[in-house]
């Protein structure tokens, strides 16, 4: 029998001595297993808690906003944001507090949103902080404790451009002005790379990158900001000094359509929002806000009225004695200005004049101007809560809505839109689109422009602008004038309109006008709500405005003079 077995054995070594290698084999794993997890655990939960790899995202810089000379408008600067995984910190009070004090956070409230958070791996403490102070705090070694890069905007001109720009949120996603309109233009597509951490959060070493971080793409603003300086100090400073609810300013370039300057009051600090209780101060008044343009308006009645055929800039009115009544209703200018011309209507701003002339070309031919030159249209910059005013239908209108539509009641638009069609009268009677955005020359030279009143129309209505601020031809509106410049323009007072209809005491005072005259080249618009004091007459409290951008403008522009006094001439030559 053990023979047999010997022979078995030897007949089947090889089976054996195989199963035996594999035994051993097995016995060899379970001891190194046994030994990994019993003497070396501790050594081994170390590195591995210090050597994670994981996906951490690539912020993307935001697109930079800039003037048209470059000049830096918006921008965005990298900062780190502390966050922490709450399933680690939960519990861990002395850490809590210690992380609050260094973030001058309330402890108490930290404390409770981390417990609320406990099933969660991420909760930002504190959004945006200084590199510097961000790594301070990673320093502290506390578990739990992350940071993460992010982008902060920046707004190097502040409240000077607020209302234009407008600001993003925390996020990096803009919430007003052109942050918003062109937000999607301007965001950038976050990247991905994979890094090695410790258990502290710390980078070890960068494996790879996953996905590139896309910037934002920039955009070049048409605006000047040198111009928007001015513009926004001088407005600043007259609605201080008037004590007036709100004003707004716009500077527009003849030849393009581009804005030059646009600013608007009361304004904010892009950069501290945080105690901002009147959020009335984010609108854009120049785009969002509509009023009645009042005087402002007669030069397109006259337009109407030189189409017409029954007038010429020589036919005689008589406004005499001061005021008339229509269908019950007083009409009547400040003074008694006895028989003018047409011209002599826009010079002395006479309202029978303009409504004798309405009431009897009808007002149809003066809505007509009115549409061809942009009122009741949204002007089509893409800003956000854009207005397109009133413009309506007087198929049914009696003779006094007539008479006080000639001279800018019954009807509303923003200010941009009023520089637009003074811009029209500026430019032979050529209408273009209005922009915000810097054009090249090719884009220029393709604009759209149409010819919306005749050249001789606007020639003499032109000539007449004119007479308003030129004291030797009748005009009154003296504090419009610019140093060694021609201006043509017009000043309007429009009332208020209140809950019980028009307020006797609360008026808009406007300016309109273009410089210089002989050839213009801007078109500025200058609104002053409600005033406050003894004066309230758009020449008294607009052109003085319009006078100091205008004068400012030139300058930065470099157009040359086209009013230089004779004896200046003169003493020039001679010297």
């Amino acid at each position: 029998m053990s023979e047999s077995l010997i022979k078995v054995f030897f007949k089947n070594w090889r089976v054996y001595l195989v199963l035996s290698m594999m035994f051993f084999c097995v016995m060899v794993i379970a001891w190194k297993v046994s030994t990994l997890h019993i003497t070396e655990r501790d050594f081994l939960q170390d590195q591995g808690d210090a050597r994670t790899i994981r996906n951490v995202p690539l912020a993307a810089n935001r697109g930079l906003i800039t003037d048209r000379n470059g000049e830096p408008l918006a921008v965005s600067t990298p900062v780190q944001s502390i966050w922490v995984n709450p399933g680690e910190m939960t519990g861990e009070i002395a850490a809590i507090k210690k992380l609050a004090e260094q973030l001058e956070l309330n402890a108490e409230v930290l404390e409770l949103n981390i417990n609320k958070k406990a099933n969660l791996e991420f909760l930002y403490v504190k959004r945006r902080i200084n590199p510097g102070d961000a790594e301070k705090i990673l320093q502290l070694n506390i578990d739990g404790v992350y940071s993460q890069k992010e982008y902060q905007r920046f707004y190097p001109q502040g409240e000077v451009t607020a209302h234009l720009i407008g600001f993003s949120n925390v996020d990096d996603v803009g919430q007003e002005g052109l942050e918003l309109t062109y937000n999607d233009w301007l965001k950038g597509v976050p990247g991905k790379r994979q890094v090695m951490q410790d258990r502290r959060g710390h980078i070890i070493e960068e494996l790879n990158t996953i996905q590139t971080a896309q910037p934002g793409q920039s955009i070049e603003l048409s605006i000047d900001f040198r111009i928007q300086n001015i513009a926004y100090r001088e407005l600043k400073k007259e609605f201080i000094t008037r004590r007036a609810k709100a004003a707004s300013v716009v500077v527009l370039d003849v030849n393009t359509g581009e804005v030059l300057a646009m600013a608007s009051q009361p304004s904010y600090n892009p950069h501290n929002k945080a105690d901002m209780t009147d959020f009335s101060v984010l609108r854009n008044r120049s785009i969002t806000d509509v009023f009645e343009p009042g005087s402002t308006v007669k030069p397109f009645t006259i337009a109407a009225a030189l189409e017409s055929g029954i007038y010429t800039s020589d036919t005689v009115i008589e406004t005499s004695p001061g005021w008339m009544m229509v269908s019950g209703n007083e009409v009547k200018d400040i003074f008694n200005y006895g028989t003018l011309t047409t011209t002599g209507v826009i010079t002395k701003s006479s309202n029978i004049g303009s409504s004798k002339i309405a009431l009897e070309i009808g007002a149809e031919p003066i809505r007509d101007v009115l549409a061809r030159v942009g009122f009741g249209e949204v002007l089509g910059t893409g800003f956000p809560g854009e207005r397109s005013g009133v413009l309506p239908n007087p198929r049914n209108w009696g003779r006094h809505v007539t008479a006080t539509f000639s001279f800018g009641y019954g009807l509303s638009a923003t200010a941009l839109q009023l520089a637009q069609a003074y811009s029209v009268l500026a430019d032979d009677g050529i209408r273009k689109p209005v922009s915000l955005l810097k054009l090249s020359k090719e884009e220029v030279r393709m604009l759209r422009q149409e010819q919306v009143l005749s050249p001789e129309v606007v020639m003499d209505v032109k000539e007449m602008l004119g007479t308003v601020v030129d004291k030797s031809r009748g005009g009154s509106v003296l504090g419009a004038n610019v140093p060694f410049y021609s201006v043509a323009g017009k000043s309007g007072t429009a009332h208020v309109v209140g809950e019980q209809g028009y307020e006797e005491n609360l008026h808009n005072s406007l300016f309109v006008g273009m410089v210089p005259a002989s050839d213009p080249e801007i078109v500025i618009i200058v609104v002053v709500n409600e005033p406050k004091g003894d004066e309230h007459y758009g020449g008294q409290v607009a052109a003085p405005v319009f006078s100091r951008v205008a004068s400012g403008a030139m300058r930065i522009l470099n157009i040359s003079p086209d009013l230089i006094p004779e004896k200046q001439i003169l003493g020039l030559t001679s010297f």
